[in-house]
């Protein structure tokens, strides 16, 4: 190991993970969305409620997952490779995600909407830690 190498935070490799997982969920709903009432609709079981919201908004969600696996599957890559746009582009996705879920607690959904955001929030705290910033190294100008 170099000396001049910073120490990996305990987070890094889980949040990169997040990224791949939010990648594979999104490209599933993508699917799932596209040709409704195959076998694979049996995971919507745990969303009942989402699920029926995204097929009344119709197929124009699908391209919407579709974007959103992309986004978060070049996040982890970056992330992994630590690259300063990898970096960035998962603290605006948790951003925008925190901006939600504040949008989800004012429209009613007060619970859900503040459980999620206060788990956003305290991620993207420790995502933009200098610690974490400075794992990125000479990426981040």
């Amino acid at each position: 190991m170099d000396p001049a190498e910073p120490i990996r935070p305990r987070g890094f490799v889980p949040i990169g993970l997040f990224f791949v997982f939010g990648a594979t969920m999104a490209a599933y709903a993508a699917v799932t969305l596209l040709k409704p009432g195959t076998m694979l609709d049996a995971l919507w079981a745990l969303n009942k409620r989402g699920h029926a919201g995204l097929v009344l908004l119709g197929r124009g969600t699908v391209l919407l997952f579709a974007v959103l696996s992309v986004l978060l599957a070049l996040a982890a890559v970056g992330w992994f490779r630590r690259k300063y746009w990898g970096w960035m582009l998962g603290v605006t996705i948790i951003a925008i995600n925190a901006t939600g879920d504040l949008i989800n607690g004012v429209m009613g959904e007060w619970l859900k909407g503040a459980v999620g955001a206060v788990i956003a929030g305290l991620l993207l705290i420790y995502m933009t830690r200098a610690r974490m910033r400075n794992y990125f190294g000479a990426e981040m100008k």
